[in-house]
This record gives C-alpha cells, structure tokens and sequence, in this order.
C-alpha cells in the first residue's frame, strides 16, 4: 500500500511518476524498497489517469458514505433517548431517597 501512496503523493505534488521517484520518497519515508514492486507499480500505472480513477472511487465511495451515516443517526438517537429515560428514573429515584429519609 505504501508503494502507491508514494505515487499518489508524487501526483498531489504534480511531478512524474517513474521508478526513481517513488524509490527516493519512499527512501525519505524511510521505509525498505524492494525494486520489483516499484517496477510492477509503475507498469500497472501505465497509461492510467490517476485523477480520474481517484474520482471514480470518490463518486463510487459517497453512497456507502451516506448510508452509513444515515445508518448511524438512528442508532445516536436511540441511545440519546435511552440516556434521557435513565436521567428520569434518577431523578426520580433520588426524589424518593429524599421523601423516605423525612419519615424514617
């Protein structure tokens, strides 16, 4: 995975993708470079438009986004309604404690 971070980082920052490039950032990462899979990368690279395969992931990305959010809010509202009901039953546990302790 690292290997096409290096190649990500050297698009962000618009310089050419070759095989001494992601070898010198990955070095200043001071991360092991094995050879081969700078090689491989930079052959399965080939020809690919990394900006339009970042958008299609993105675009691919937000639906399951959304969904889990939306997924979520219901969840967050049980569990704010279960806190609100236990703060009603501790207040009203503690108005007890009070009215017990005047006729004890």
């Amino acid at each position: 995975m690292e290997y096409i971070y290096a190649a990500l980082i050297l698009h962000s920052a618009g310089k050419e993708i070759t095989e001494e490039a992601v070898t010198k950032v990955m070095t200043a990462a001071g991360i092991a470079v094995d050879d081969s899979r700078v090689k491989a990368l930079i052959a399965a690279l080939d020809g690919v438009d990394i900006a339009e395969a970042i958008e299609k992931s993105a675009v691919a990305a937000a639906p399951v986004a959304a969904a889990a959010a939306s997924a979520a809010a219901p969840a967050e509202a049980a569990a704010e309604e279960e806190d609100k009901e236990k703060e009603k039953e501790e207040e009203e546990e503690s108005g007890m404690a009070g009215l017990g302790a005047l006729f004890g």
